[in-house]
């Protein structure tokens, strides 16, 4: 039996290690990192920290499986992730620019993006200013968990005054990419490694 629920401050351990077994295209990045926490850093943590009341969590008898996380005002918490987010992290891990891209570690690829975090092309946010991620283990995929917890969000965004909602997801994950444009999903943008950039009218 599956339950979706508002995630909790608890939930924080549970979200970044789902967000670390669901980062490479879907499958389980925890390989690729030395610090297992960096993913959830920049993923998870903010929403959590940030915007709790769009944050949702999928759990069955075993404990949380999945999430699925968002914010109404991409530039709105942008703004906020750079003036309270962002300071302490970077603090703690030095900026890898000075290290030409080809040499940089995992880690360090991951640690450029809390200096210099992505912000949302100008184009998509005056169309979709929302934006959203999930994530489910294998054990909570399938059965219509996915639909109804973006049914869920989607929701709250509504209620909430949103128009739509963007999201950004790998070109190699397949799976993904055919359950958003299932969902109604349209492709806006391709960015780099073959990324899509997708949009829904709420």
């Amino acid at each position: 039996m599956f339950n979706i629920r508002h995630a909790r401050p608890s939930d924080r351990d549970s979200l970044y290690g789902i967000c670390l077994e669901t980062a490479d295209s879907g499958d389980d990045a925890t390989h690729l990192y030395r610090d297992p926490l960096l993913v959830g850093h920049i993923y998870a943590g903010p929403y959590l920290a940030h915007a709790p009341a769009l944050a949702f969590v999928l759990e069955d008898e075993e404990g949380v499986c999945g999430y699925v996380i968002g914010a109404l005002d991409t530039r709105e918490f942008e703004a906020t992730l750079e003036r309270e987010w962002w300071p302490a992290l970077r603090a703690q891990f030095p900026d890898p620019s000075d290290n030409p891209a080809a040499e940089r570690t995992p880690d360090q690829r991951l640690t450029r993006l809390i200096h210099h975090p992505n912000t949302a092309p100008q184009e998509t946010v005056e169309t979709y200013p929302s934006h959203l991620h999930i994530d489910l283990l294998p054990r909570g995929q399938g059965g219509g968990n996915g639909r109804r917890m973006m049914t869920r969000l989607f929701s709250a965004l509504r209620e909430a005054g949103s128009p739509g909602v963007h999201l950004g997801v790998g070109g190699r994950n397949a799976r993904a990419i055919r359950f958003y444009r299932h969902l109604g999903f349209q492709e806006l943008a391709q960015g780099p490694g073959g990324s899509l950039e997708l949009g829904l009218k709420l």
